[in-house]
């Protein structure tokens, strides 16, 4: 059986001959993970874990719409978010130092926006500023390495609602935004769902059917709860969710949605919606909640997570790591529909004899 053949059964909801496996890690992680086991790339650090997904990040911007430079380290984005790099030291338990650089927020440029027509004004991004061109030969060579073809773009264009709002917007200003302001709301919403329905068709007719798995990422969830009621999801969420789902199943994608923090309460929102694989399970907030929506949803939604990068992987032992895989794959691989993933990327606290730990345990737990 090759690795697209696992994960296209997994989805089917029938157990193939072992739950497949997904990577997720930060990249200095996988860079040292390269070193130590002395191999030549990243493609090779995925062989030897077993690694049954590849991830296409979708095409490039072209050259001529990169943006603005910025300076004094300050980059932008596409849709004018600025941000700056925060630095973050530490000691892992096993006594050895980490350090750790990502993007933060340094300015949301729709921060004193008070109208649609500000709104409205803003340079929103079009889909014709990406090069197409190539996707179709990318997917199409992932496949004829026998795995299965994951797509959903870079981090900053990846497919969502809430967090590019967020990011435009500011955190705080959008979330009062959609009680005290619901039309300015609703217009950045529009906006970018308007961009990533143009965005994504434009993606999946130039794959020509190639890909497998349409990603999105979003976090609708904080660790104890979700960032909007039920209600007030359907009311502003939904019916965009829904469209990204019809418009990925239109072209023969299975959905992934990415989501941190406990969404037990959404979930049922996200499956009326039209999605096939809900992602991050983030186990320190959902807690025995993962044994009620794979009871519950098990049947019609797939999952992929679980594993806990907040305490386990970073203060357990070899051991705890095992166990904690072995308990995961007793509760969600069951009549399949379950792939091996961490809840969120791997970070650099975690120690090395703890990743190795994880994918042996891959192997030794994911056999039916």
């Amino acid at each position: 059986m090759t690795s697209r053949q696992r994960v296209l059964e997994t989805l089917a909801h029938r157990q193939a001959d072992r739950i497949p496996v997904d990577f997720w890690a930060e990249s200095s992680v996988a860079d040292g993970l390269i070193a130590a086991l002395k191999l030549p790339d990243r493609e090779a650090l995925l062989r030897h874990f077993h690694v049954d997904l590849r991830y296409f990040n979708g095409p490039a911007l072209k050259p001529s719409d990169q943006g603005p430079q910025g300076h004094e380290g300050i980059s932008y984005d596409h849709w004018g978010v600025a941000r700056s790099s925060s630095t973050v030291t530490g000691t892992r338990r096993d006594g050895t130092s980490y350090e750790w650089t990502y993007k933060h927020l340094h300015k949301a440029p729709l921060a004193e926006a008070a109208s649609v027509p500000d709104i409205e004004r803003h340079a929103w991004p079009k889909a014709e500023m990406w090069d197409f061109s190539g996707v179709r030969d990318a997917c199409q060579a992932v496949r004829d390495s026998g795995f299965a073809v994951v797509a959903g773009a870079d981090r900053l264009d990846r497919t969502a609602l809430l967090k590019p709002a967020m990011y435009l917007r500011g955190t705080e200003q959008f979330m009062a935004d959609l009680v005290l302001e619901p039309e300015l709301a609703e217009a950045i919403l529009q906006h970018i769902a308007a961009h990533y329905l143009d965005y994504n068709r434009r993606f999946f007719e130039a794959a020509g059917g190639t890909i497998d798995i349409f990603f999105m990422g979003d976090d609708m969830g904080t660790q104890s709860s979700t960032w909007v009621s039920p209600a007030m999801y359907r009311r502003f969420f939904k019916r965009p969710f829904a469209a990204y789902c019809e418009l990925a199943h239109r072209f023969g994608a299975k959905t992934m949605y990415h989501t941190c923090g406990r969404v037990t309460p959404l979930v049922g929102e996200f499956v009326d919606s039209g999605l096939d694989i809900l992602q991050s399970l983030q186990p320190v907030a959902m807690g025995a909640e993962l044994a009620t929506i794979k009871r519950e949803f098990g049947h019609v939604l797939c999952f992929q997570g679980g594993i806990d990068i907040q305490n386990v992987l970073p203060k357990g032992t070899p051991q705890q790591v095992r166990q904690h895989v072995q308990a995961t794959a007793k509760l969600l691989g069951p009549g399949g529909g379950y792939i091996f993933g961490t809840a969120h990327n791997i970070l650099p606290d975690v120690p090395l004899e703890n990743v190795l730990a994880l994918f042996d345990a891959y192997q030794e737990f994911g056999t039916y």
